[in-house]
């Protein structure tokens, strides 16, 4: 016999309202990160955002699976037209275009950032801010990569114009992002 709290395999399973709060959460950060993309300060191709603060955090609050389901929904948003992306930005084009990588970073970050928080959650910051520190390099590594491509650039091109004038303020949203997951818990 089973039961209501467990699946076939004895693994404690979701119930509908445990699913709707966490569809209300993935889809409040999917909506912050829109909003997240208007606070932006123009460095070139590659704009600096509060988006990726509101990404990490969506994965170290809600886990890998609605964490990176957030960020799909918010991608999907843009891609249908609404303005989310950074500036207002919208369309298959943003996609395809420079920051295309970074968007789609977003969404890998979001299920790694998820991953190390169910698995290895700690109250210690450093360790947490580790775990949020990855999800970073996760959206880099899409976001150069994709740059190297569709700019035809090289490495070093990518990474003098999409990773060095965002370090500082990459390192003050993992900052951000793991004091904030740290402390409160959804």
């Amino acid at each position: 016999m089973v039961n209501n709290n467990t699946d076939v395999d004895g693994n404690f399973s979701s119930s509908p309202s445990d699913n709707i709060r966490k569809m209300v959460y993935a889809s409040l950060f999917a909506a912050l990160t829109a909003i997240g993309a208007y606070i932006t300060i123009p460095l070139g191709p590659i704009p600096f955002t509060l988006q990726v603060v509101f990404v990490l955090m969506a994965g170290a609050m809600l886990g890998s699976k609605w964490g990176s389901i957030s960020m799909i929904v918010y991608t999907l948003l843009g891609i249908a037209g609404l303005p989310v992306f950074s500036g207002g930005a919208s369309g298959i084009g943003v996609i395809l275009g420079p920051t295309g990588g970074y968007i789609i970073g977003f969404i890998a970050a979001a299920f790694v950032v998820g991953f190390l928080f169910e698995n290895y959650r700690t109250e210690k910051l450093p360790i947490n801010a580790m775990y949020v520190l990855t999800g970073s390099a996760v959206i880099y590594a899409f976001g150069l990569s994709h740059l190297m491509i569709v700019a035809n650039m090289s490495f070093i091109q990518a990474v003098t114009v999409g990773l060095l004038p965002f370090i500082g303020g990459a390192l003050v949203k993992v900052a951000v992002a793991a004091y904030i997951a740290t402390r409160y818990r959804i």
